[in-house]
């Protein structure tokens, strides 16, 4: 397949591309964006929105109230004046009275909630809070937090427990992680694989989808300038379509390559840019599988973008026509953040080793644990069989798609092009 004829065609995808400034653009602000979003998500998680909460609470047990007021002054965020807190013991009825009177209060604003302690709440910790919002879960994290450690202090007040006891009993459980591996053991964990996991998917998502768009809408506007006609004229469809997906898939290969090696500097050298105790492990051969994967995923995605393109005549038809294919890459990126909270989930195993998701899952899936080589390899084996099997019937379509105008073909007339012998 590989001619003088493809590798002129390689070579024109090549220049036309990376000597364009999108590529250059694309490719030097993608690191920047990329610190811009991480930072800006980090920004918004340790920014919780809370602050100028007012809460009223009322108890029907004195002590409770007394160890709130106590427990809750010792808090940063009442001492900073995010929270402001109104305490008053009263009973069930005098609550219900004063819900009654104090609703409005809510309403507009002057208050965030009102919390009810009943005193069966020593026993079964059920609580009340009213409030506008359905469900704030910071403002519930941070009273229920509290909440919990005064009834532990008051429910062992009277039964002979030490101070320190219940103290330790306060504690919650901190987990100290570690990766078990067959090659190199044990290793600490610090989450920094999961964040490198994060940044692998983003970049795959991303890169196969602006890569695709790209052949789309450069095969769709050589169609309708009839520069394809011109072309074909020193060469066949199969010669034209191998340069074009070869060129950008090399073209993207580079450009991926280009957004990796801040990463891989930063954590080849450990260069004190991540936080401390931020742990990333990160070998050589996952970087070459990565890469190696993704320009076989590029390859696949490309040829498909391509034989869509052929198939319309305007780019507002091609978009929903390239839908299905849009779908295959967001659905793997949503099984890789599921990840996230279940690295070991099987079905992130099993997309790991399914056509067209093996793409994307694959590499984040090697990050957060010790894959076996044999799925290495029947993932390989995969992508690779998916590209011998679409790539005859993509030919067809490109071939015949390409030089059609027209009125938009439907569905059977495309499996007529497929099943057509030449």
């Amino acid at each position: 397949m590989f001619n003088t004829r493809v590798f002129a065609v390689l070579k024109r995808e090549l220049r036309e591309r990376i000597m364009t400034k999108s590529f250059i653009i694309s490719t030097l602000a993608m690191p920047l964006i990329m610190v811009l979003l991480f930072g800006f998500q980090y920004l918004m998680l340790s920014m919780e929105g809370d602050a100028g909460t007012s809460i009223f609470i009322a108890c029907e047990n004195d002590a409770v109230t007394k160890g709130l007021k106590e427990e809750f002054s010792k808090t940063s965020w009442v001492k900073n004046g995010d929270y402001t807190l109104t305490y008053r013991s009263m009973s069930g009825e005098e609550f219900e009275t004063y819900f009654a009177e104090h609703k409005t209060d809510i309403l507009n604003g002057k208050v965030t909630g009102i919390l009810f302690i009943p005193g069966s709440a020593m026993k079964d910790k059920k609580v009340k809070f009213y409030s506008k919002s359905t469900k704030n879960l910071t403002v519930e994290r941070k009273l229920s937090r509290v909440i919990n450690l005064v009834f532990i202090n008051n429910y062992f007040a009277d039964k002979g427990i030490s101070k320190e006891d219940i103290l330790f009993a306060r504690i919650n459980v901190d987990f100290n992680t570690f990766k078990v591996t067959k090659s190199e053991g044990v290793k600490k964990e610090s989450g920094g694989n999961l964040a490198l996991a994060y940044v692998f998917s983003f970049l795959l998502y991303i890169s196969l989808v602006m890569m695709g768009a790209w052949v789309l809408n450069s095969v769709i506007e050589e169609k309708t300038n009839r520069v394809c006609e011109v072309i074909l004229s020193s060469l066949n469809a199969r010669e034209l379509m191998t340069g074009k997906i070869i060129g950008s898939a090399l073209t993207g290969l580079l450009q991926m390559t280009i957004w990796l090696m801040p990463i891989v500097v930063v954590i080849g050298f450990k260069l004190p840019v991540l936080p401390t105790g931020f742990i990333v492990d990160l070998d050589a051969w996952q970087v070459l599988y990565f890469l190696l994967n993704y320009f076989i995923g590029l390859i696949t995605f490309l040829g498909l973008y391509a034989s869509v393109g052929a198939i319309f005549n305007n780019a507002q038809e091609a978009q929903s026509g390239a839908m299905p294919l849009l779908m295959l890459i967001i659905i793997p990126f949503f099984i890789t953040m599921s990840m996230i909270t279940s690295p070991t989930n099987t079905l992130a195993e099993v997309s790991s080793l399914l056509p067209f998701s093996s793409i994307i899952v694959m590499p984040a899936r090697m990050t957060l644990v010790d894959v076996p080589l044999w799925q290495f390899i029947l993932s390989f084996i995969v992508n690779i069989g998916t590209i011998v099997a679409l790539f005859p019937f993509a030919g067809k379509i490109y071939r015949i798609g390409i030089l059609r105008t027209g009125k938009k073909p439907k569905l059977k007339e495309i499996i007529k092009w497929i099943k057509f012998q030449y």
